[in-house]
Order: C-alpha cells, then sequence, then structure tokens
C-alpha cells in the first residue's frame, strides 16, 4: 500500500510541504528544505521572478497556517534564501 502523497500523485522524495506545519514530507526539515530549494533554482531556471511568486503564494500560505510564527521568520525561509540578481537599469 502506498501512502496518500503517492496516490495523489505527488512522490516520497518530491520534497513537497506537509501543511499546515509547513515540513518537508520527505526529510521532515522546515519547507522549503535544502533539496527542495536546489530543485526549484534548477526547475525555474533564469526566470527568478515567477520562482518569487511561487513562493510568495506558499508564504502567504504558511502565514494563515503558522500564526504564532514571526512573520520575519517565515519570510527569511520562504524568500529571504533566493539568490539576487543584477539590477538592469
Amino acid at each position: 500500500m502506498t501512502d496518500g502523497a503517492e496516490r495523489s500523485g505527488v512522490r516520497v522524495d518530491d520534497h513537497a510541504p506537509k501543511t499546515p506545519c509547513w515540513s518537508c514530507g520527505s526529510c521532515g526539515d522546515e519547507w522549503p528544505c535544502a533539496t527542495k530549494r536546489s530543485r526549484l533554482l534548477a526547475e525555474y531556471g533564469s526566470d527568478r521572478a515567477m520562482l518569487s511568486v511561487y513562493l510568495g503564494s506558499c508564504l502567504a500560505a504558511a502565514t494563515e497556517d503558522l500564526r504564532a510564527a514571526p512573520v520575519m521568520s517565515l519570510q527569511s525561509r520562504f524568500i529571504g534564501w533566493l539568490p539576487r540578481g543584477s539590477r538592469r537599469g
């Protein structure tokens, strides 16, 4: 028998978030874990704007679920790790 993640189309090693605690369903670390961060950077490639939009939506959902967590801590966790690109002027 497989777990719910596999039945729903999410593989066990996808490092998807478990809500409402926002931990990694694969390794148990805070989501996004180091593995997921690396995978997101590879998946989104040079489109950091879309990655920021995606992570911002995750941040908004996590803020609802993790009401006791400091907002700045969540902001750092979800989007603070993103590499900063050079600004074109």
